[in-house]
């Protein structure tokens, strides 16, 4: 049973997205396989802090549970430790919330052993507000005679004293993984190639995308995050020799913050990149709120400053063949006119309509920077001599003597400015 609380307090309420938000809340649902009997949204004019709903909605809640024999509700919102154990108490059924259904997932999807980290973290964060004093008669007498033994620990403070410890431990060997990554990351910034990132909200197509780009084979399913681990393929683009393609965790509005800090290492691969292509699922009625919740989360890892993005973005506008034809024509107006302010390219992943000229913009933007500049590099220097022709846009090469007498190449090529930097650097 997934329940959606459209809280109305102080004029707030989801308004005409509540519907596309249960469907979203059922989504995650069917995503670890649960299967959702009855779905609704129950309107809230005033929070209870005992349970959140009021006394009639809670028995409404029972009595769709007993009509449908759901065993699990799901409230698609935030619940308090004390209303989620006081809704159990009350509905005799396992009530989660959306950050619990989300972690779930997360838990189950978790391939890697540095998902598996970040994924326990953000569990035992969760959890640690969690422990309600459910066992008093387990108080542990510890040393003493008389008026000094005391009551000693309860077993919730010796639970929370073990997820502390477990939390640090953990901390440490994430931290190690986010020393690596950063090591990677320096390597390839040593590396001759550019890094592009796909971002977007989870189910956009940015997986479909990557295999059509790359000719992986990641895990691209019609679900609500089938990708949680980053994976990196080498593709080739009109005027670059090779680039980097980086596929990354889908966002979600109200990502449980516990996972934005577990997953940080992760995300912080898109801070990295040299151009980040934000994957919209178009043919989805909320794909406007979409992008602003993708953009928000790209806000919080810093890549947006006051002047816009640090880092040159174009919008993928996936699954552009689910569109009517008076709503292709509509949005291709709305392409001409922002085409200045952000690149927009329409695709189809699933059937790569629309890739290749998403390929030459790519392209585009990669070298658009490119200067015409002139070396003279000695025969003898194999390695710039190479470097240059596999990654520049070689215009003229001259042999000529250099100043010491030895036999050279004086090679007119293009170089972006990132370029430069990394021949100078050899």
């Amino acid at each position: 049973m997934v329940v959606l609380p459209d809280i109305k307090q102080r004029g707030g309420g989801l308004g005409s997205d509540a519907e596309s938000r249960l469907d979203e809340g059922q989504g995650l649902a069917r995503a670890i396989g649960i299967e959702v009997v009855d779905a609704f949204i129950l309107p809230i004019r005033a929070v209870r802090p005992a349970t959140l709903f009021g006394e009639g909605q809670v028995d409404r809640i029972a009595v769709a549970c007993n009509m449908a024999d759901a065993e699990l509700v799901i409230v698609d919102g935030s619940l308090s430790a004390i209303q989620q154990r006081n809704l159990e108490e009350k509905l005799k059924r396992k009530v989660i919330d959306r950050t619990g259904l989300i972690l779930e997932i997360f838990g189950e999807r978790a391939a890697t052993a540095e998902g598996r980290l970040q994924v326990e973290l953000a569990h035992l964060d969760y959890q640690a507000g969690r422990l309600v004093r459910s066992w008093t008669h387990l108080e542990r007498q510890r040393g003493g005679f008389g008026f000094l033994g005391g009551p000693g620990e309860t077993q919730i403070e010796a639970d929370r004293r073990q997820i502390r410890g477990r939390m640090a431990r953990l901390r440490k060997e994430l931290e190690q993984v986010r020393r690596t990554r950063g090591l990677h990351r320096e390597r390839r910034q040593r590396a001759p190639w550019p890094v592009i990132a796909l971002v977007g909200y989870t189910n956009a197509g940015k997986s479909t995308l990557f295999n059509r780009l790359t000719g992986a084979d990641v895990m691209a399913e019609d679900l609500l995050f089938a990708t949680l681990d980053p994976t990196m393929r080498a593709i080739r683009l009109p005027g670059v020799e090779k680039a980097i393609l980086s596929d990354t965790v889908g966002f979600i509005s109200d990502l449980p913050t516990q996972l934005i800090a577990a997953f940080r290492a992760t995300l912080e691969e898109v801070t990295a990149a040299d151009v980040i292509v934000h994957v919209r699922d178009v043919s989805n009625p909320a794909t406007a709120d979409q992008k602003a919740e993708v953009e928000q989360i790209l806000a919080d890892l810093e890549v947006f400053g006051e002047g816009g993005s640090k880092i040159p973005i174009i919008e993928a506008w996936n699954k552009w063949d689910l569109l009517s034809e008076d709503e292709q024509a509509m949005r291709g107006d709305l392409i001409s006119a922002q085409i200045a302010e952000v690149p927009v390219v329409p695709i189809s992943a699933l059937t790569g309509a629309g890739v290749n000229a998403l390929l030459e913009r790519l392209g585009q933007m990669l070298t658009g920077g490119a200067h015409t500049l002139e070396f003279t590099v000695p025969l003898s220097d194999g390695q710039r001599h190479a470097w240059l022709h596999a990654h520049g846009d070689i215009l003229d090469e001259t042999q000529v003597e250099a100043e010491n007498g030895e036999p050279a190449m004086r090679i007119t090529v293009r170089l972006t400015q990132r370029e430069l930097g990394r021949f100078t650097a050899l």
